[in-house]
């Protein structure tokens, strides 16, 4: 969860993905224009995740806390919960408005200001997600108080992988055109940002519902080729199995394109992989790890990846704890399986919850211990990380490490000296060269 504040009388509290994040931006600029901000007592925006119960559940328990501290202040609830759970969110007396994950990204939908929430009915303005046929390319300029910027260029999803609530919430999947997203990095890179993340819902499904249906091999080399000054150019969670052959080859030989690929794995037992209803099995992650590293030596595999999904055996599972190794994962994103109300996993036999949370513990310490070696491998390596904030910066990979120089927002030049905990110790090359030439 993350809060951003405009003045002092507009606030916005993001939970959840990428996509949040970069929305929220929007949703600040929108609200601004509409004149939230200005309204006596202020007001609370809530961008909110339905990805678990649990987020769900923490949402909650923030709105009833933003009402205690701020009670004059106009409560609006948005984003994939409320989408997918609006009459849940127009129950709670906290809540002003629920607005659906369309309509929180346009001014209209929050100047109607102070007259909403006189009853139910009006509290609740959330559309058909599914009747969305397109995305917009939303300019933003800049994202506050991030070194790295987000350009959403693809929406929802076309799958429906049992587990799983997003497609609700997101809609169908939609695609920014190429030339909007060309435009939208050309701005970042002229604002100042090193470095653009391409993200979406399901990424690798971008320019399926274009004209010409253009895969996202396509789209990557028109940022790379048009946006010549931008130093690096970063995915956000891919399908490997919608990997195209473009994107390959670029991955393979463009420096510009970080080394650094999140996949949407989940697991790594055949059986369980078709009750999920995914379009892979264990040996299409393995092989595509394999071929992916043939090409670039230097990528960094994360993953995400569920433990306890219904019906779940022991050894099931551990086909998803070999996994690690066999793909050679170093960061991963491990979720102990929540049925969602709705989805078909929810109606299968669900496990223990006390064995789910184990096993997601186990697949956790397999996760860490595969990060410990990853940071223990780049000592003594020179690496460029782009520094986030004072101290503290990303490599090429997406590995965590402190600097000893340069402000947030700029590429600096280390030697990999150490680590400790997640991060790599780190000193600049030119202080390491100083002190060997005075040797």
């Amino acid at each position: 969860m993350e809060d951003t504040t405009a003045g002092n009388k507009l606030e916005i509290v993001t939970f959840g993905c990428r996509m949040n994040t970069y929305e929220s931006e929007v949703m600040r600029r929108e609200a601004t224009e509409a004149g939230l901000g200005a309204l006596a007592g202020g007001a609370v925006v809530f961008n909110t995740c339905a990805v678990t119960a649990e987020a769900v559940r923490q949402a909650k328990q923030a709105i009833r806390k933003a009402r205690r501290e701020n009670p004059a202040a106009r409560i609006i609830v948005t984003g994939c919960a409320a989408q997918t759970e609006p009459a849940s969110f127009g129950s709670m007396a906290e809540v002003d408005l629920v607005l659906g994950n369309e309509e929180k990204l346009k001014a209209h939908n929050y100047r109607a200001l102070p007259d909403f929430g006189v009853n139910d009915t009006e509290k609740l303005r959330v559309n058909d997600i599914m009747s969305v046929r397109e995305t917009a390319g939303h300019m933003v300029d800049a994202i506050e108080g991030r070194a790295r910027a987000v350009v959403q260029v693809q929406n929802g999803c076309d799958h429906r992988c049992t587990f799983c609530i997003i497609p609700y919430g997101r809609g169908n999947s939609r695609s920014v055109p190429a030339g909007a997203v060309v435009d939208q990095v050309k701005r970042l890179v002229a604002n100042g940002y090193a470095e653009v993340v391409l993200s979406g819902v399901d990424l690798t499904s971008w320019g399926a519902d274009l004209p010409g249906s253009p895969r996202l091999g396509r789209l990557i080399r028109a940022v790379l080729g048009q946006v010549s000054d931008l130093p690096r150019l970063r995915l956000s969670s891919i399908d490997s199995v919608e990997a195209d052959p473009e994107l390959i080859e670029l991955i393979g030989g463009e420096k510009r394109l970080m080394p650094h690929l999140h996949l949407s794995l989940q697991a790594g037992d055949d059986m369980i992989l078709k009750r999920m209803k995914r379009r892979h099995l264990r040996d299409d992650s393995i092989r595509f790890c394999h071929d992916i590293r043939a090409v670039r030596p230097d990528i960094v595999f994360g993953a995400d990846l569920i433990a306890g999904f219904p019906t779940e055996t022991e050894t099931m599972f551990g086909n998803t704890l070999k996994l690690v190794e066999e793909c050679g994962l170093s960061h991963l994103h491990v979720f102990p399986f929540s049925p969602r109300e709705g989805t078909p996993a929810a109606r299968m036999p669900q496990l223990d919850r006390g064995l789910v949370k184990e096993r997601a513990r186990r697949l956790r310490a397999v996760g860490d211990a595969a990060y410990e070696r990853h940071l223990a491998s780049l000592v003594g390596t020179r690496q460029r990380v782009l520094v986030e904030r004072d101290g503290i910066g990303r490599t090429e990979g997406f590995t965590l490490a402190a600097v000893t120089s340069g402000q947030p927002g700029q590429i600096v030049d280390v030697v990999v000296t150490g680590w400790t905990g997640d991060r790599l110790w780190t000193e600049a090359r030119i202080e390491r060269q100083r002190a060997a030439h005075a040797a």
